[in-house]
């Protein structure tokens, strides 16, 4: 200690018992103070009063039972939990609930009966010193410290209040973390419920990592650029243009008029100031990249055209081709057949939550024609980390982004419905609807059925439209709650498995899906003879495409599932199953 510091002495204080823990060893007030120094850091007025809160809840629940614990608050209340009873944060037998009320419980984790201890409000106004520590209404460098100590050793239990209560125990039982996955981009190993990637790589990580534009010195930051020599264009003349660079002519045009490599020649400066241009990066001597890996010979910065080539090798799949020269260091993915597209939008978003790169996509079960552009990616600066760059391939590497499908050209059997159009009461105005939609992708009708609303016919026509050969079998109408409406019996009777009944679809709400063997089955409700656009419209693709649909999947249609029923219809250029 310095002659300039002062020892300030420490109060004591008379030896009644302050509080006991779980176990029944007694502790003096000041006893308590040396525990909580020890374990806190210094006696904070909330711990204090929570030691004296636990002893009141042990009071009050039997000795010898197995018992959780409730913080209400992550404020000093947890710390006097874990000091006095055998509940840890680690183990699972305290909960800790972000209500920030000064309350905490202990109960019976078999039967949830417990008791809950709180500062009284009401009991505070006999101790003002307390209350105005409590409502926070003077600063804390404002407040005498010893004197609000004693003035809670002096209150003990008279400013508390104690009730029992019965948890809803259920509600805190521990549960597992499930099957575990190595997150593509860190490498280590999280639960794989939270995703592609963990969730500190999806965003919620504290940390400014260095290498990805964050919690790097002004001093650091520089020397951990790549070199790039800068040259005035005047100057520029015999040197080679070290990336693609852009022209834009408002209205009319907008593409690279220099290309990365190319040697810049006398009649380019007069362009290149008319672009706006007074230096221009320009490619180095290998001898100026010294230092360009690391001790381990790993690139610490990738080239934006590099990298966009990488990354499209990886991201192309199925039915996919891309553009083998990156224009303005972008990369474009076009369809390498008809069909529909597929995106891998977990992957899609991992890879967009690491900085400096990006991928755009179509939406995600378009149909796209041949040659026709579904996407692009690209890293954002002219040279990527090398960190950033190895991370985006362990994503990539787990599987593509983008397939295109090809649709099945199917037979299809059509089964209509009705008892009123089997007796010839009206006529049937779903076939030609079915039809048409069909001819679409090419798919043809190899039979059509008309069954009355009876259970056992409906059943033995989806029989006869397999014994016909039909890849796909379609019923409409009968799916609606009438009493006369019987054909999901029917085909069930007739063999379906897997049916999933109901869509988060406007129109198109009492939509079945099922199979028979490898034979997918739609069942359309009657609201197809009235709009143009349904979940048939939605769900059709997908069938003819091979996918099977699952119930996780038509929850996801109920986000973009609803349709505008315009005057003019447009669809499929329109939100209707887009999220």
């Amino acid at each position: 200690m310095t002659g300039s510091q002062q020892e300030t002495a420490v109060p004591t204080y008379p030896a009644p018992i302050w509080c006991k823990d779980s176990d029944g060893t007694e502790y003096t007030f000041d006893a308590y103070m040396e525990l909580i120094r020890a374990f806190h850091g210094y006696p904070a007025p909330g711990l204090i009063i929570a030691g004296k809160m636990v002893q009141t809840a042990l009071g009050h629940i039997p000795r010898d039972i197995l018992f959780d614990a409730i913080c209400e608050t992550g404020n000093c209340l947890p710390d006097a939990v874990q000091l006095l009873t055998p509940c840890t944060a680690g183990n699972g037998w305290m909960k800790v609930l972000p209500f920030q009320k000064f309350a905490l419980t202990l109960y019976d984790k078999h039967t949830g009966e417990g008791c809950r201890v709180w500062i009284d409000t009401e009991k505070l106004e006999e101790f003002r010193e307390i209350k105005c520590w409590f409502y926070k209404t003077r600063p804390k460098s404002e407040q005498n410290t010893d004197f609000l100590v004693r003035r809670i050793f002096e209150a003990g239990v008279n400013i508390l209040s104690a009730s029992p209560v019965k948890v809803d125990a259920d509600r805190f039982v521990k549960k597992g973390l499930g099957e575990r996955e190595i997150c593509p981009v860190c490498n280590e190993v999280y639960p794989a419920g939270h995703g592609k990637t963990c969730r500190s790589c999806q965003g919620d990580s504290p940390y400014l990592e260095p290498g990805e534009g964050m919690g790097i010195s002004p001093a650091s930051a520089s020397e951990s650029r790549p070199f790039l020599k800068s040259v005035p264009v005047e100057r520029a003349v015999g040197e080679r243009a070290l990336h693609d660079m852009t022209q834009i002519i408002p209205g009319r045009s907008k593409g690279p008029v220099f290309r990365s490599g190319r040697t810049f020649d006398a009649g380019d400066v007069c362009r290149l100031q008319t672009m706006g241009r007074q230096r221009v990066y320009v490619e180095t001597e290998p001898a100026d990249n010294e230092g360009a890996t690391d001790t381990g010979g790993t690139a610490q910065w990738i080239h934006e055209n590099e990298a966009a080539m990488r990354f499209a090798s990886l991201m192309a799949g199925e039915g996919v081709t891309y553009t083998e020269t990156p224009s303005e260091g972008k990369v474009d993915f076009a369809a390498k057949q008809n069909g529909l597209l597929m995106v891998d939008t977990e992957r899609l978003e991992a890879f967009n939550l690491l900085s400096d790169v990006i991928c755009a996509t179509r939406k995600g079960y378009s149909i796209v024609s041949e040659s026709v552009k579904i996407g692009g990616t690209r890293a954002i600066p002219l040279y990527l980390p090398g960190n950033i760059f190895r991370k985006a391939i362990r994503i990539l590497q787990r599987g593509p982004i983008f397939r295109v499908l090809p649709l099945k050209k199917a037979s299809a059997g059509i089964l209509i419905t009705g008892s009123e159009i089997a007796n010839g009461l009206i006529k049937d105005r779903f076939e030609p609807i079915i039809t048409a939609k069909l001819k679409q992708y090419d798919c043809r009708v190899a039979c059509s059925i008309i069954s009355p609303d009876d259970r056992d016919m409906i059943s033995r026509g989806i029989q006869d439209l397999l014994n016909e050969g039909a890849e796909l079998i379609i019923t409409t109408a009968g799916l609606s709650v009438d009493p006369d409406d019987v054909t999901r019996k029917g085909l069930v009777d007739a063999g379906t498995e897997d049916v999933l009944y109901g869509a988060p679809i406007l129109p198109g709400a009492m939509t079945l899906l099922a199979r028979i063997g490898e034979v997918p089955v739609i069942g359309v409700p009657a609201c197809g003879l009235f709009f143009r656009t349904t979940s048939f419209d939605l769900l059709l693709p997908r069938i003819l495409a091979g996918i099977e649909i699952k119930r996780q999947d038509i929850a996801r249609l109920g986000h973009g599932g609803f349709c505008w029923q315009c005057n003019v219809c447009r669809y499929p250029k329109c939100s209707f199953g887009k999220a």
